[in-house]
């Protein structure tokens, strides 16, 4: 009675995780319509029902069938989520073709993660090797978060970027290696932008290329027109 009550609580508890990935998904995502819907033909949804099943498995002890439920989900879905991570609810993962979350990683509770992610490791050894996210944390499509790292919650991570350090709460992280430039303020709904010293250089050479082209094509009309004067006689030519 006891292992039957377990499992009737342990479905229960998956029904629920599910019903609030669902209305979850209805909330952030504006092509969703129906619940149906996002039951049927969202390969996220169906990605974390496998993994949590496959979590449960392997927390039990069963051997190969966690890792092999894995590998049916990445080949389903196209997402693949090892069973050892840990993914709070309610999460979505848009669209989620190319995912990858690794065996370490921690996502915090309504965080939303779109295609192409990657949560990759740097270490060999059997430690946390993975990011590990707090809650409301948007990942843009292809950004890559490696290693051992703490994302904050509210942080914002655009699409592309590679982040190999930590992100403080509420910061916005752009660019190759990834880098803040700006924070959100979830009390006023405003956002600060920081200081971008590689943008400022970059719109300053932008600025002297345009003037020295403007310098360059007043160089051409004059040496074109005929108020150029003529130069200058030597002195020798003089006194010849």
């Amino acid at each position: 009675m006891p292992f039957l009550r377990a499992i009737a609580d342990w479905y229960m508890s998956f029904v629920d995780d599910t019903w609030s990935d669902i209305q979850f998904t209805l909330e952030r995502d504006p092509a969703a319509t129906l619940w149906l819907e996002v039951l049927l033909a969202y390969p996220g949804i169906h990605a974390l029902m496998l993994h949590r099943v496959s979590s449960a498995l392997m927390r039990l002890g069963v051997p190969v069938l966690p890792r092999t439920l894995s590998h049916a989900g990445r080949w389903l879905t196209g997402i693949e989520i090892h069973p050892g991570a840990r993914i709070a609810t309610p999460c979505l993962i848009d669209h989620g073709m190319g995912v990858v979350i690794g065996e370490t990683a921690r996502i915090g509770r309504r965080c939303h993660l779109h295609q192409g992610v990657t949560l990759g490791g740097t270490s060999t050894m059997r430690t946390q090797r993975h990011p590990m996210f707090g809650e409301e944390v948007l990942v843009g499509a292809g950004a890559s978060i490696i290693g051992a790292i703490t994302v904050g919650a509210g942080a914002r991570i655009g699409a592309g970027a590679v982040v190999v350090s930590n992100v403080p709460p509420h910061a916005t992280v752009v660019g190759v290696p990834g880098h803040v430039v700006a924070y959100y303020d979830p009390g006023d709904d405003t956002i600060l932008r920081l200081p971008d010293p590689e943008h400022d250089r970059i719109e300053s050479l932008e600025l002297q290329v345009t003037e020295l082209r403007s310098e360059i094509q007043q160089l051409r009309a004059a040496v074109n027109s005929d108020d150029v004067p003529a130069p200058a006689a030597s002195s020798e030519t003089a006194a010849g």
